[in-house]
């Protein structure tokens, strides 16, 4: 077999998986949104179930998959393998839990033990299958129809198309579910406290310097005091504040460049930049913090962290890159 041979077998895979996605995708209509609304109404307060997510075999694995994808957008979600369930793990199911069953069959053995636990207690069923009419089909309350299209490995029939159809619809009932409840960033980041996405999406207010590292003068303040107080902080800017605490402009090493002659002539009033034009709310995300300094132009490394005009802190490039950011 040549590396042609080789390359040409991989496309074949993927245009065999992505031909039958786009029919899955069309073919998506009325059980998908009831299926959400049962999964969100399970969850809705005062309610408190879980989305039991069930299987064998390598639908099993997907299911765990779709459950681990579901608690991380913040959907109480589990995994009960359908083995285990027939040796106590079904008292792990509740009367107010929807159980979501994947099988590309419907007739798996092992699902029959979940799913006449599911009747008899009234615990809805959501059945993820290619087969409606199978006894995974007529027993679930709502049915997930998978497009039963070949599986890429057809000679051996390997789960291939069949798994990736099944992750895909997960992923698909995660999103539409989490942005049904208005899921936020800011609660994603609870979830994802690890690794660049969980510093990505941490805020301005958890990686700025407090008000005592504050580079700040007031608009009267002699060049020759306000240079002071930029070396001294060490941030290559100071702050002009009002009275009142409110940030006024700022001045930074450009600034003294265009003010080079008769510098220490002037106040920080009449040096300063109006404004700032970036700033950023205590509430921004690190992520989105790191795309203003650069973007729009011109670039810059430090930003005030500012809160009804008041600057509450101090971000510098330098602390996004600890945290991971980049």
């Amino acid at each position: 077999m040549t590396r042609h041979d080789t390359i040409a077998v991989g496309r074949r895979v993927l245009e065999t998986e992505s031909e039958a996605l786009g029919r899955m995708a069309a073919g998506l209509g009325e059980p998908f949104a009831e299926a959400v609304e049962m999964l969100f109404q399970a969850q809705d307060a005062p309610r408190s179930g879980r989305i039991v997510c069930t299987g064998i075999g390598k639908s099993g694995h997907v299911a765990r998959k779709v459950a681990a994808t579901l608690a991380s957008t913040g959907s109480a979600a589990i995994f009960v393998h359908a083995s285990e369930a027939s040796h106590g793990d079904l008292g792990m199911i509740g009367a107010d839990d929807v159980i979501l069953a994947l099988s590309k069959t419907g007739e798996t053995r092992e699902l029959a033990d979940v799913i006449a636990y599911a009747a008899r207690f009234h615990i809805p069923l959501i059945g993820m299958t290619t087969a409606p009419e199978s006894a995974l089909g007529l027993a679930s309350d709502i049915v997930l129809q998978l497009p039963d299209a070949p599986e890429a490995a057809a000679a051996v029939n390997a789960p291939t198309t069949s798994t990736t159809l099944q992750i895909a619809l997960g992923d698909a009932l995660a999103v539409a579910l989490l942005e049904r409840r208005g899921f936020r960033p800011e609660q994603f980041r609870d979830f994802h406290p690890g690794g660049k996405l969980g510093a990505m999406l941490r805020t301005a207010a958890d990686l700025m310097h407090g008000r005592e590292e504050l580079p700040l003068v007031a608009p009267g303040t002699p060049m020759r005091e306000a240079l002071l107080v930029m070396s001294e902080k060490r941030w290559g800017i100071v702050g002009v504040v009002d009275p009142q605490g409110r940030l006024l402009g700022a001045i930074t090493d450009g600034d003294l460049r265009r003010h080079i002659e008769g510098l220490l002539d002037h106040t920080a009033g009449e040096v300063m930049t109006p404004g700032p034009r970036k700033t950023a709310p205590p509430g921004m995300l690190a992520g989105e913090a790191l795309a203003l300094m650069s973007d729009p132009p011109p670039a810059v490394t430090v930003l005030f962290v500012v809160e009804d005009g008041k600057p509450l802190g101090i971000l510098h490039v330098h602390d996004l890159l600890r945290a991971g950011v980049m």
